[in-house]
């Protein structure tokens, strides 16, 4: 039986953490200025990279690679994050009928990706995520502020300024996705920190479409014990 294990994702913005012990994994989040949580040994820690390194010390040898993840037609400059989210796709998500799989990651950045059932990577896209978008508004505007509250607007066309903005953001955001999305060819799994939140957007009688938050933290374990077993 494989002993506790914990795994590490070093974002764009958090921290992304996983223990897997006993066939059962448990996923939370820090800041990055937060200290390492408490039975985190850090010589044993496995972790990747998309962001800026924290102010711990991880060692090279513990770190997953884009290039040791293998999926056919995966080029070596493709995100970590994404190669990961690709392999617990892959071998997580149930696909009888053999459909493309459409990953859509919330994060910092939306990175649309797709792969088929074989697990060849078809390609993606990429837009700035939710908050990314909001901060910039407010950055490069004088009145616009990041709302406070991030709940959806049910109209369509609002006078409030907050809800005209969360409003528009989560239209770029899903529009693009729906554009992208073929319900009959793809399965359309949903990830990330914002994913919960926005999926809620995206949510129609149909059942191809999977919310898994965690999908990339899942794909780290995958990979660590197929390297170990």
């Amino acid at each position: 039986m494989v002993s506790d294990i914990n795994f590490l994702l070093v974002g764009n913005s958090r921290l992304h953490w996983a223990k897997y012990s006993k066939n059962q994994s448990k996923f939370f989040h820090t800041k990055k200025e937060q200290k390492v949580p408490q039975n985190i040994d850090l010589d044993q820690l496995i972790w990747a990279s998309v962001g800026k390194l924290p102010n711990f010390l991880l060692k090279k040898e513990n770190e997953i690679r884009t290039k040791d993840i293998h999926l056919s037609n995966l080029p070596d400059y493709f995100g970590v994050d994404r190669a990961l989210a690709c392999l617990a796709a892959l071998k997580n998500i149930k696909n009888p009928f053999k459909k493309d799989l459409l990953i859509a990651d919330f994060g910092t950045i939306l990175s649309i990706t797709k792969l088929n059932s074989n697990g060849s990577i078809i390609g993606g896209q990429l837009i700035p995520g939710f908050l990314t978008q909001l901060k910039s508004m407010e950055q490069n505007t004088k009145n616009l502020k990041v709302p406070k509250k991030y709940e959806v607007p049910t109209k369509d066309f609002l006078i409030n300024t907050e809800e005209a903005t969360l409003k528009g953001v989560i239209n770029s955001l899903t529009s693009v996705i729906k554009n992208s999305y073929n319900p009959l060819g793809d399965i359309l799994i949903t990830c990330g920190g914002d994913s919960q939140f926005l999926t809620k957007s995206l949510e129609t009688s149909n059942k191809n479409i999977i919310n898994a938050p965690n999908l990339v933290m899942e794909g780290m374990i995958i990979h660590h014990l197929s390297v170990i077993n």
